[in-house]
């Protein structure tokens, strides 16, 4: 690649680190993205229309209602394309609601470089704010009860840091950031280790001094895990009547966690059973983008 790349500001590397992100993580991402949409490093469009030494004003906008996240990640992609002839000033933090027609941020840079920022910046900021959206939207679903929405491992390849921090700006919490922050035994592993409490006696064996959460089918299996000193216990399809139930041989004893089948409509019935946490897959890889877009002007005086 041929095109320039500068690193983050002292300003953005504040706003990501204040946000619980790892700058070197989102600028090594960031460069990703910009190096894989710059290619070679001519925008062919921009080249044949904009002058070289034109500045211009270049102003992201929300389109829809939704809560935004992600926006030091677009600011990162501002400072790796625009260096320090740059200024940016934000409108909106992230976990705030916004309106349709509601400016996010507003950015002064020569117009070669706006206009090559602003595709990644939009990816960025329109998919962690379409997650921040949806998570907001199932943590209302099941307001009044005592139950908590939480994510999955089931994340786009490399920008698992990013999603897991729309799902906490939305109102949700994190399930386990990789395969060592907790064990979570699945049918498989039970299968290799021949039941619920052979399985959970070997992970505890190995690892004493982390939480085991064990994926059950049905409360039989819900029982063999209780006695086993289970932590969490994961109820998989369960019908409402047997969540009942798991909740109450449960209480005092594990947390539970509830999954599969899982809607936005079934949701408050579910989190009054008495569960803990919604496991919700869907908040992280199937999640609307929420509508963002970004507006030129050519003058340095908005």
């Amino acid at each position: 690649m041929n095109y320039p790349t500068y690193r983050l500001s002292a300003y953005t590397t504040g706003l990501l680190a204040d946000a619980g992100m790892s700058p070197l993580d989102v600028e090594s991402l960031v460069l990703r993205a910009v190096t894989e949409d710059i290619g070679d490093g001519v925008d062919v469009t921009t080249m044949a229309t904009v002058p070289v030494d034109q500045r211009g004003v270049l102003v992201l906008a929300a389109r829809a209602e939704g809560v935004v996240a992600g926006v030091p990640v677009a600011a990162a992609v501002f400072d790796v394309v625009c260096g320090e002839d740059r200024e940016i000033d934000i409108h909106v933090v992230d976990g705030e609601q916004i309106s349709a027609g509601q400016t996010i941020m507003r950015v002064r840079a020569r117009t070669h470089d706006l206009l090559r920022a602003e595709r990644p910046a939009l990816n960025f900021l329109g998919h962690l704010s379409g997650i921040a959206t949806s998570t907001a939207q199932w943590v209302a679903a099941i307001t009044g009860t005592s139950a908590a929405i939480r994510d999955t491992r089931k994340t786009t390849p490399g920008m698992r840091e990013l999603e897991k921090y729309a799902v906490r700006v939305g109102g949700g919490v994190n399930h386990r950031m990789n395969l060592a922050d907790a064990a979570l035994v699945k049918d498989n592993h039970v299968l290799a280790a021949g039941g619920v409490a052979e399985a959970f006696a070997a992970v505890r064996a190995v690892s004493p001094d982390i939480d085991v959460e064990v994926e059950v089918d049905d409360l039989d299996q819900l029982d063999e895990a209780l006695d086993a000193g289970a932590d969490l216990i994961l109820v998989d399809n369960f019908p409402l009547e047997d969540m009942v139930e798991a909740a109450r041989r449960s209480k005092g004893r594990a947390r539970l966690e509830a999954s599969g089948g899982l809607d936005l409509e079934r949701a408050p019935a579910v989190a009054a059973t008495g569960v803990d946490y919604l496991a919700v897959g869907a908040l992280t890889h199937s999640a609307p983008v929420l509508d963002i877009g970004a507006d030129l002007s050519v003058s340095d005086r908005d």
